[in-house]
């Protein structure tokens, strides 16, 4: 098994979904194969945008591409996706994080590797750009973003570092890192009601919503989230509200909500908001999932939040 680098643009003539699938040539063929059952790194390319490196996933097989000739897809492992919680520059310093990519000088290389969109990638290269894109103590970060950190944080404790790997599989800190990313693509706004509501110290009274879930073969990906408050996220998870076909127009159960809730809770043209960047939006197919295997089924036992007044 190997680690690689895998270039990609969101206007590129390949079809990928990098949370879903890898489209490449035959020329990187080999390469790819090595790397099933390993991790791999999104860049995007100077040209294509500002991001650098910024998510990881893991390759679980490779199969030809239907109806293309020597072209191939790199089928990526459900739930293995995750974007960076900050985006890592190409440079460091003016030194690139690829020891491929660097001079004997520290200087960035120019051609040969550099354009390549399939690149092998050494642990500590790999490791490196992890802890840049997603720290060790990002859970710690979250902990106490509006709080003032517990005493025994505040004297200095001193922080557990996991291997990168079981980093990237432990679901508390994906959580966080899923949790991170959606809220902040939808500006900290529910994307339902419109609403962006804070408390007293300024803690941001919106969750973020899996569209489909993990144990459901969801990623944690932003495009599978949706930035909700706690009632709309219940009521979400429980079926009694999804979105339509046209991927904006908010569908709701109505022979379970009464008339008066959805015009408390919902935007009043019962449209979702849009995330800031269009890259975020919600996938098609995630929302496609939660329509026909959660929304208008039998309410679960369990309480419902209280409706705001």
């Amino acid at each position: 098994m190997v680690k690689l680098v895998l270039l990609h643009k969101a206007d590129s003539i390949y079809e990928d979904e990098p949370d879903v699938v890898y489209d490449f040539p035959r020329s990187y063929l080999k390469a790819v194969e090595q790397a099933v059952d390993d991790w791999i790194v999104y860049y995007e390319p100077v040209k294509a945008g500002p991001r650098g490196y910024f998510a990881v996933a893991k390759i679980s097989r490779v199969i030809p591409k239907p109806c293309a000739e020597g072209r191939f897809l790199a089928m990526i492992e459900p739930g293995s996706f995750l974007p960076f919680d900050r985006e890592v520059p190409r440079l460091l310093d003016g030194r690139p994080l690829e020891a491929a990519l660097t001079e004997p000088d520290g200087t960035p290389k120019k051609g040969g590797a550099v354009q390549l969109a399939v690149r092998r990638l050494p642990e500590a290269d790999f490791a490196r750009i992890v802890n840049f894109g997603l720290p060790q103590d990002l859970e710690r970060i979250e902990a106490t973003r509006y709080d003032q950190p517990p005493a025994e944080l505040a004297e200095g404790a001193e922080l557990f570092e996991r291997p990168v790997l079981e980093r990237l599989i432990r679901r508390p800190y994906r959580d966080v890192v899923f949790r991170r990313k959606v809220r902040a693509a939808y500006g900290y706004r529910c994307a339902m009601s419109g609403l962006m509501l804070r408390n007293g110290g300024g803690r941001p009274e919106v969750q973020a919503a899996h569209i489909r879930p993990v144990e459901s073969q969801g990623n944690d990906t932003v495009r599978n989230g949706l930035a909700l408050s706690g009632t709309l996220h219940w009521m979400f998870d429980r079926g009694l509200i999804s979105v339509a076909e046209d991927c904006e127009t908010i569908l709701v159960s109505h022979n379970k909500v009464p008339g008066d809730v959805v015009g408390r809770l919902l935007a009043p043209d019962g449209k979702l908001v849009r995330p800031e960047d269009a890259r975020d939006a919600p996938h098609p197919e995630n929302l496609r999932w939660h329509r026909e295997n959660v929304f208008g089924r039998s309410l679960p036992e369990g309480p419902a939040p209280s409706l705001p007044a």
